[in-house]
């Protein structure tokens, strides 16, 4: 019998994720050996990934592939990879803003980024859209510092703070070119500020948008409906089929409940998220300071400054994103910066499961 391959990993909890981050040097060059070895490290394909490092949902089934830069505008290139969970699939369509929150400490923790005695700042090139991003973190006596006071909804206890920046992308703000599009029937805001968002007011599909991710995903009608909105809103937003992939992720949006500016509750694509991505966040707060919007008389944004407050299943998030007036009249996306936590978890060699054992979902 084949011995499992042996492969340096560090598992870290990113934001409200967590994922097994690679060194691309520990990894297969070719991109099929890669994700091969990948499904068989986080116990994929299988409901509960009892064989591998999965936790058994999309938000722990994830991977970061992280490298030196090649470019002068970066430190390190980041890699998202979302490992499927009962089906054998690797998809690098989409980036996580989640797991980008532990980039910068596992750079410097594997020396490809010197650390000073302080903070430390991390130059990122998200490799999955080209996007850049900074992030900021402890590293008293030049060594990375976990811990901390900072508290993220969804995550128990404190950490040391993680402030990501990322600048303006280059990607339009609003795909379509419209504040509101008709998709299946549904009036859509489609944005990207990060990540391909769909935005949809919950009232239109019949639902409050306060319900538990767990019914949300029984009502198969509802299913149905966001599917069918999904496909409809890939192709107008420029992404093609996406019957297979992971985005554009869709928001269901409702008047909030705590003080915060919106109520959400997002699915990515299929599974409703626990809590909600930064990247999505992201999106979903430049697409609610869109005129025409479908965030209109739903959301209630404060009188002044960027900072919003999206609430989630399982608390809030703080992002501050704006939006700047386009040259043709369409607004572009401004400064969007979050503040997250990570933590590493282990550190060490993990053991794939041979390659083509039997598989008994």
């Amino acid at each position: 019998m084949t011995a499992p391959e042996e492969v340096r990993c560090m598992l870290m909890r990113g934001g409200t994720s967590k994922g097994a981050y690679f060194l691309a040097e520990d990894l297969p060059a070719d991109a099929g050996a890669r994700d091969d070895l990948l499904l068989r490290v986080m116990g994929s394909p299988d409901p509960r990934q009892i064989d591998g490092l999965g936790g058994a949902h999309p938000l722990t089934s994830k991977v970061a592939v992280v490298s030196a830069s090649a470019g002068p505008e970066a430190d390190v290139d980041y890699l998202f990879l979302q490992v499927g969970v009962d089906r054998p699939e690797v998809s690098d369509r989409q980036n996580c803003g989640n797991l980008l929150s532990g980039v910068g400490p596992f750079a410097v923790e594997r020396g490809l980024v010197a650390a000073t005695d302080g903070r430390t700042s991390v130059r990122i090139r998200m490799v999955n859209s080209g996007d850049l991003a900074v992030a900021s973190f402890p590293t008293p006596g030049g060594r990375v510092d976990y811990s901390g006071t900072a508290e993220i909804s969804g995550v128990p206890g404190t950490a040391a703070p993680v402030v990501i920046e990322f600048p303006q992308g280059a990607a339009p703000l609003l795909p379509t070119g419209h504040a509101r599009d008709l998709v299946a029937d549904t009036p859509v805001t489609c944005v990207d500020n990060g990540m391909p968002t769909v935005l949809i007011a919950a009232s239109s599909l019949k639902v409050t948008g306060y319900e538990s991710p767990k019914d949300l995903e029984e009502d198969l009608a509802l299913a149905d409906r966001l599917r069918e909105i999904r496909l409809e809103a890939g192709k107008l937003m420029g992404l093609g089929d996406v019957e297979g992939t992971t985005v554009p992720k869709l928001s269901l949006l409702a008047a909030p409940l705590d003080g915060g500016a919106v109520m959400t509750r997002t699915f990515i694509p299929v599974r409703c998220h626990t809590s909600i991505g930064v990247l999505g966040a992201a999106s979903v707060a430049a697409g609610l300071r869109v005129e025409g919007g479908v965030g209109q008389g739903v959301a209630r944004l404060p009188a002044q400054g960027d900072r919003l407050r999206i609430e989630h299943p399982t608390g809030f998030l703080d992002i501050e994103a704006g939006i700047e007036p386009g040259a043709d009249g369409v607004p572009v996306a401004g400064r969007t910066a979050v503040v997250r936590t990570a933590r590493k978890i282990f550190d060490g060699t993990v053991f794939a499961r041979p390659a083509g054992a039997a598989q008994h979902p």
